[in-house]
């Protein structure tokens, strides 16, 4: 681990603090993985399984990233993968761009939006049942999200911490989309 916080810090020494942060999070539901448990098992019993599907996963994912230029030409990238309390594997990927991005570009970039249910049902689906979390607080005392604070998400914001909250563009609370 200290080698990857060593090569991190050569390329922010090189090229700056990186442009993308970007989480990438093993589903459990991906047919890859249950396809090949036994009856009964889940993905946290076949560690080996999701471990596999996991890597198989991410290099798909950062070769479409850098070969397919999504965000831009990249100049380079590195990320770290950790096991969640629940057994699943979860990537922090940091990517920096030959063309820095600006702040005025970030939200062409970055979305907390639920897509359209008639455009694109398959993706709304996905959103809807795997990112977004069910009641809090009083309404769901057992919900993993809660805090000794209460719930430690908010309604169109991201919090970082218990002293910082982002609140999201305007015209996400408006219900308008893209």
């Amino acid at each position: 681990m200290h080698e990857y916080a060593q090569d991190a810090m050569t390329y922010v020494r090189n090229y700056g603090r990186p442009d993308l942060f970007i989480t990438f999070t093993c589903n459990p539901k991906w047919p890859e993985i249950t396809n090949l448990l036994l009856p009964g098992q889940t993905s946290s019993d076949r560690p080996d399984i999701t471990a596999r599907v996991f890597k198989q996963k991410i290099t798909v994912l950062m070769d479409y990233i850098v070969k397919q230029k999504v965000f831009g030409a990249v100049r380079c990238w590195m990320y770290s993968v950790e096991w969640q309390k629940r057994g699943l594997p979860h990537a922090h990927i940091l990517l920096w761009m030959f063309d820095k991005i600006r702040l005025d570009h970030i939200d062409s970039i970055i979305s907390a939006e639920i897509p359209d249910k008639q455009t694109d049902p398959e993706l709304h689906s996905i959103v809807t049942t795997s990112m977004i979390h069910g009641p809090c607080g009083v309404h769901n005392p057992e919900s993993n999200v809660r805090s000794l604070l209460g719930c430690r998400l908010h309604v169109n914001s991201v919090s970082f911490d218990a002293n910082v909250i982002v609140m999201f563009s305007s015209r996400l609370n408006t219900g308008k989309s893209r």
